[in-house]
């Protein structure tokens, strides 16, 4: 008898008795549905959380200038040196050397990873903002940014504009207001506020656009600032000494390690360091809260994924025990089918396969309804429909896995039946 005429004398076994086989795939069905939705669920919240902190400035980094280090005598650190030859050095010429522009604009030019970089400036730590008789505390944060500066810093743009390319390029005096600031000078309603001219100390900027609320921080309220083009800041602010700040947007919050092994090599070029040099900067991220999140969500994900399959452990049992009970119900059956000419390996195979097929009938059901209640949470979340492919191939090959281990005792059993005995089983 060939493979496809057992396959199907086993369908029918297993469709003729409707009842017995609803149960046992209800069975495995559970199991499954626990594993796919329950991972389904994570990985919607896992999404969700990947673009909240996105927004937040997860996937952000910024390039700054490094401090100089004092070490504790001059002679105990080149004994170090000489006693340890991977320690890197720095050079006194390289010690607390700053960013320049040309080496920021380098960097932006050269950097290929898939993100956005943002040069910025910071003009002055305090300033007062005037317009006609009102003015500001001279407390005031102007910042000089580029037609990227905005996104990477997480601002939204209230009313008005964000910088364009020749309001950059040509460093002419436009200015965006901070939430703060704005209200303070043109009063809670923010009536009349773009194209107004307002002054930073004594020089003249045309406004032509309006921040969203952001909040503020331990360091700086963050809607008390100016934002004017950086190339505005380097005519008008310039000082000695200045340092320009990079800053990066990743595309994909899970590059994160990638881009910053990119940008710390490229940067390492373009500043001139050896090989044996440490890093003359540094780079800075915000995103630690975002791990911590993730490696609980990657806990979690263990202890479901260890819940699930300990429901397919007892599905599997289940399946074993109404498999067995089929064997004892079906005794005359296999009886006559002996008698009829089939061998042991015929009916072994005949039990496998319908253990086989009810596994991944209740695989595909559990499956179904895991990816729809898993979903539920994507919907709760307003997160985009997850179909989690991997975790469906793993489901019915894990399915077909429990129908093989499950069916191979009752299989055998049934297979080493007597067939006389069987003919006079009642």
């Amino acid at each position: 008898m060939q493979s496809r005429d057992i396959f199907s004398l086993a369908y029918r076994s297993v469709t003729g008795n409707k009842l017995r086989t609803g149960l046992t795939v209800a069975i495995i069905a559970l199991g499954i549905t626990v594993l796919v939705g329950i991972l389904t669920a994570i990985d919607s919240m896992k999404n969700n959380i990947y673009s909240s902190f996105a927004s937040m400035g997860a996937n952000s980094f910024s390039i700054r200038n490094r401090g100089m280090q004092v070490h504790i005598g001059d002679d105990g650190g080149n004994k170090a040196s000489k006693g340890n030859k991977n320690i890197k050095k720095v050079k006194k010429s390289n010690s607390n050397k700053i960013i320049t522009y040309q080496e920021a604009i380098a960097f932006r030019d050269r950097y290929a990873f898939p993100a956005i970089v943002s040069v910025s400036f910071q003009a002055t730590g305090i300033a007062t903002i005037y317009k006609d008789e009102k003015k500001t505390n001279p407390n005031v944060q102007v910042i000089g940014g580029d037609e990227n500066y905005l996104k990477i810093s997480n601002y939204e743009i209230s009313q008005g504009r964000d910088f364009n390319t020749l309001d950059v390029q040509s460093g002419r005096n436009v200015a965006i207001l901070g939430n703060d600031v704005a209200q303070k000078i043109f009063g809670k309603q923010l009536k009349n506020v773009v194209n107004s001219s307002i002054r930073v100390g004594d020089i003249r900027y045309r406004v032509i656009g309006v921040l969203t609320t952001k909040g503020s921080s331990k360091m700086m309220s963050a809607d008390n600032v100016v934002i004017t083009t950086v190339n505005n800041t380097r005519r008008v602010f310039n000082r000695p000494g200045a340092s320009y700040q990079i800053g990066v947007n990743v595309n994909d919050i899970k590059q994160m390690d990638a881009a910053q092994g990119e940008a710390t090599g490229l940067f390492r070029v373009i500043r001139g360091l050896a090989v044996n040099e440490e890093d003359n900067f540094m780079l800075s991220k915000s995103d630690s809260i975002a791990e911590m999140l993730f490696a609980s969500l990657s806990k979690v994900n263990l202890f479901a994924i260890v819940i699930a399959f300990i429901t397919l452990f007892g599905s599997a049992i289940g399946l074993m025990n109404i498999m067995l009970v089929s064997v004892a119900e079906r005794t005359r059956e296999i009886g006559v089918t002996k008698a009829l000419g089939a061998t042991s390996h015929v009916v072994r195979t005949q039990f496998l396969y319908e253990a086989i097929i009810i596994s991944v009938m209740g695989g595909v059901i559990g499956v179904i309804m895991g990816m729809l209640l898993g979903n539920i949470v994507s919907v709760l979340l307003k997160s985009a429909f997850i179909v989690p492919w991997l975790w469906i191939i793993i489901g019915v090959t894990i399915c077909a896995a429990v129908g093989l281990v499950s069916g191979i005792y009752p299989a055998y059993k049934a297979s080493k039946l007597d067939p006389i005995i069987a003919l006079r089983y009642e």
